[in-house]
């Protein structure tokens, strides 16, 4: 595979399935749809850990959270721990960002030789008040203020995106007027899908939000959540300040961002065409995770449902198959691989030992089911850890102090029948419980995470001082 410049697109909060290229029923996504039909699709894709910070550290160095100790949205990447940009620097490619990338700060070296509209945690420090997770606060108000505003109108997240977009253009058009002897690397980070639920209106009109599906699995419906996810729910319960108009305007204006989002993704495939950039340009597109969509009563993340812990992923460019659409399970860490792989280079050093695989060689092998992939939850609302383990069939949900879920992802992509209670599937149960452990010891990293937490806690003058530190919600937008 010859080198070639590369533009990673990572956009928030995206759920898989809301893509026409994913086969979702009416989201209108043209342009991602184009990307995948030119491109390759890894259609088992998911994040390492399903909320915004510590899945951000994991896709910038390609380790798992509890190796980086990047517990939630206040301990966040700081480049002390190398990554792919650091090696990029480190063999003359040029590396620059435009963007969210929810690290420290923008003065940490963290791989990039510069950052172009950046945005980082709150202050420096992040929600400190998500390390709060044992009901030391009560954060019902603030969750039932989460959902708002939504509706029709221009949020400046909305406004950040097209600066994004508009930064995109003029660097590609750059780069194309000064051309380098090695191969560059370009990534974008945009905001949206992620609340605020404000879209432009004319993306609104899309969606009808009395045409919209009612949440799946909702407890008003007779659903009954797993005791940990309730546990969730009760401290931080968004659903139960919303009637069922309210849901379907939240979902009418959830997909009106993934199509805004594909707006801005045309405008980056459009300045690749323009200046004569695509036949030397891979272009790679994902999610730093998903979104639940009120599936649950669920609203955002945090949880290890397909819904929340999947992420599209696509990949398109020179020498990569068009069409296709590859079963194997893949997940962020092997963007680090894949980044190097890109432009030409052999992992060495720190990269030689990391758990991901370039995504150019699990794309041209045979479908490997059997591959499992592993995601980590130790944040806001999580009574204890949670982990995931899931291959090309099955889903395998482990949380500290309460009963495993297991679902059969091919006869069952919903996840609505827990089947770990059942003999039948008592040695898939066991064959899971068995790689988790071998991977890692559950409450020793549970117990970790909870005393880093503590610690940082304390450091802030305590629970009560604690609960007022950092963002309420969404990480303001650089101004």
């Amino acid at each position: 595979m010859r080198p070639a410049n590369l533009v990673v697109i990572m956009s928030d909060e995206h759920n898989p399935w809301a893509m026409g290229a994913a086969g979702h029923p009416f989201v209108q996504t043209p342009h991602l749809d184009r990307l995948a039909a030119i491109g390759t699709r890894f259609d088992n894709a998911v994040c390492n850990c399903p909320i915004c910070v510590p899945s951000r550290a994991s896709f910038a160095t390609g380790r798992y959270v509890h190796e980086l100790a990047t517990w939630d949205n206040a301990i966040a990447y700081d480049g002390h721990v190398p990554g792919w940009g650091h090696a990029l620097q480190r063999t003359g490619h040029r590396v620059d960002s435009i963007g969210k990338l929810h690290y420290t700060n923008a003065a940490d070296p963290t791989g990039f030789d510069r950052q172009y509209l950046p945005m980082h945690i709150y202050g420096g420090h992040g929600m400190v008040w998500g390390a709060l997770r044992h009901g030391e606060a009560d954060f019902t108000e603030r969750a039932h203020r989460m959902m708002d505003p939504i509706g029709p109108g221009t949020s400046k997240y909305n406004i950040y995106d097209d600066r994004i977009a508009t930064a995109a253009e003029n660097w590609l058009a750059d780069a194309a007027a000064h051309p380098t002897d090695r191969p560059w690397v370009l990534y974008l980070g945009f905001v949206a899908p992620h609340f605020p639920l404000t879209v432009p209106q004319e993306f609104l009109d899309m969606y009808p939000p009395a045409a919209m599906p009612a949440p799946r699995l909702h407890p008003k419906d007779g659903h009954q959540r797993h005791p940990w996810l309730q546990r969730m729910h009760d401290l931080h319960p968004v659903d139960d300040a919303m009637d069922d108009a309210r849901r379907k305007l939240a979902t009418a204006c959830y997909y009106g961002l993934c199509s805004w989002i594909d707006r801005q993704v045309g405008r980056v495939m459009t300045a690749l065409e323009t200046n004569g950039l695509n036949e030397t340009t891979r272009v790679i597109y994902t999610s730093d995770h998903g979104d639940n969509i009120g599936a649950r009563g669920m609203w955002g993340k945090s949880t290890h449902y397909e819904d929340a812990v999947g992420v599209p992923m696509i990949m398109a460019g020179p020498d990569i198959a068009a069409g296709s659409v590859c079963r194997t399970p893949v997940s962020l860490l092997d963007l680090a691989p894949t980044i190097l792989d890109a432009v030409g280079e052999t992992p060495t050093g720190w990269a030689e030992n990391l758990p991901g695989r370039s995504l150019f060689d699990i794309a041209a092998g045979p479908a490997d089911r059997a591959r499992m992939v592993f995601s980590e939850y130790h944040a806001f609302g999580a009574p204890s850890a949670a982990f995931m383990l899931r291959d090309g069939h099955h889903k395998y949900n482990h949380y500290i102090g309460y009963a495993p879920e297991l679902f059969d992802l091919d006869a069952d992509p919903g996840e609505t029948t827990n089947l770990a209670g059942d003999p039948a599937f008592s040695a898939t149960l066991a064959r899971f419980a068995a790689a988790l452990h071998d991977m890692l010891d559950p409450e020793d990293i549970d117990r970790r995470a909870k005393a880093a937490q503590a610690a940082l806690i304390e450091r802030f003058g305590g629970p009560k001082k604690a609960a007022d530190i950092g963002a309420p919600g969404a990480t303001p937008a650089p101004d």
